[in-house]
């Protein structure tokens, strides 16, 4: 009898064990993927859809240099290349360096460069190089605007078009109206020629926060950015072109947060897409102060009431799995013995934007900040951020299952 019960205790165990909900975020061990400190990570998809990370290499106090790894197997990345002619490189975590790969096995890494003046002491350039054979060697770098009216491009981003080139949206001193504010400029490459053809699109836009260029299934471009509305309100607006980029429509806001501010928030928006709309994450400091999502279902007409991701959260990154699911990371500021840490926070969604569960991946007392994300598989995301260890910055990643 005493036998029995224990066998009886055994598979009961074992079959609460084999029927116990499996975790919803689950993390993997956090990988550093430079021995050498670095800032900035950035992720994309190579023209073979492997995962891609560029980041700034902290070579020493003074010599910073930029470099991408590529991953093949879902998990590790090869041996970093180093770009050549980009030590005037400036590690921005709002404006990010950026690399895109083109189907014609193109190669373009952009950067910024610091360009005081006595018009804009913390006005930039923006420059780039290509590579034509696989990263082994790079042109000369090439200013994206050659216009010398033009002192200050920063906040850029860039999408891969239907037609295999590249796209760039940037924020440009060269308004056309004397409002506070920058113009919102766009341009495409050109066969091997660079970025041409730019164009202002909209404007007046808040001065410091990154844009957002995406692309959708339908191969509309959609441009999302926090916009200066009657003189005061930056809020985070949205435009779409269906006609590849030759007209856009009226900005819309996403959200009415109605954020008074005479300032730069140094926090911009983020967008992806599933069968089931658009999806969007922002910061604002409007009345209700935070991180919040919100979705459209026609093509950006209308927006759904916004949704609190995280009521300390800023800088959110968003991408949509395979299946639907919708990832969201962030940062946000935790107080531990009186000192101010950061940590990053990952929440799932599903393909409704329904919040299912959150977790954070770095621990209360680390010091993480702008994080990254891309789509691994249909239940995988790899998330990329900056990790102080001691006094210096790591590119650290990290691979999330979502059950």
């Amino acid at each position: 009898m005493k036998y029995l019960i224990v066998i009886i205790l055994a598979i009961y165990c074992t079959s609460c064990a084999n029927t116990a909900p499996k975790q919803l975020i689950a993390p993997e061990q956090a990988i550093q993927i430079d021995s050498i400190p670095g800032q900035c990570p950035f992720l994309t998809k190579d023209e073979n859809g492997n995962t891609a990370m560029s980041w700034v290499r902290m070579v020493n106090d003074s010599t910073s240099a930029f470099c991408y790894a590529i991953c093949k197997d879902g998990k590790t990345f090869g041996t970093p290349v180093v770009i050549p002619n980009s030590s005037n490189i400036q590690p921005h975590g709002e404006n990010l360096p950026k690399i895109i790969f083109k189907p014609s096995h193109e190669i373009i890494a952009l950067w910024g460069a610091a360009n005081p003046n006595p018009k804009n002491k913390y006005s930039g350039l923006v420059f780039y190089v290509q590579s034509f054979d696989a990263g082994k060697n790079w042109t000369a770098p090439k200013p994206l605007v050659n216009d010398t009216a033009s002192y200050d491009q920063r906040y850029y981003d860039i999408a891969l078009l239907p037609n295999g080139e590249a796209g760039i949206i940037w924020l440009d001193n060269r308004k056309t109206i004397p409002n506070e504010g920058s113009a919102l400029f766009f341009a495409t490459t050109q066969g091997r020629n660079g970025f041409e053809n730019a164009r202002l699109i909209s404007q007046p836009c808040c001065q410091c926060c990154r844009t957002d260029l995406f692309i959708d299934k339908k191969g509309s471009m959609h441009v999302l950015y926090r916009g200066i509305i009657n003189d005061s309100i930056r809020d985070m607006v949205h435009m779409v072109s269906t006609d590849a980029g030759k007209t856009f429509t009226a900005p819309e806001r996403i959200s009415n947060d109605n954020w008074v501010l005479n300032g730069c928030p140094h926090t911009g928006p983020a967008m992806t897409e599933n069968a089931d709309g658009l999806h969007f994450s922002w910061f604002t400091g409007g009345k209700i102060k935070g991180c919040f999502y919100t979705r459209s279902t026609d093509n950006g007409k209308t927006f759904v009431q916004h949704d609190s991701v995280s009521a300390q959260g800023s800088h959110p990154q968003l991408a949509s799995l395979t299946n639907g699911t919708v990832v969201i990371v962030w940062d946000e500021s935790k107080v531990v013995n009186s000192k101010l840490n950061k940590k990053i926070g990952i929440q799932v969604r599903d393909k409704d934007g329904k919040s299912e569960g959150l977790n954070f991946l770095t621990a209360d007392s680390a010091s993480a900040s702008f994080p990254v994300l891309s789509t691994v598989n249909d239940h995988q995301s790899m998330v990329a951020y900056t990790l102080n260890n001691g006094d210096k910055p790591y590119i650290t990643y990290q691979l999330v299952t979502i059950n």
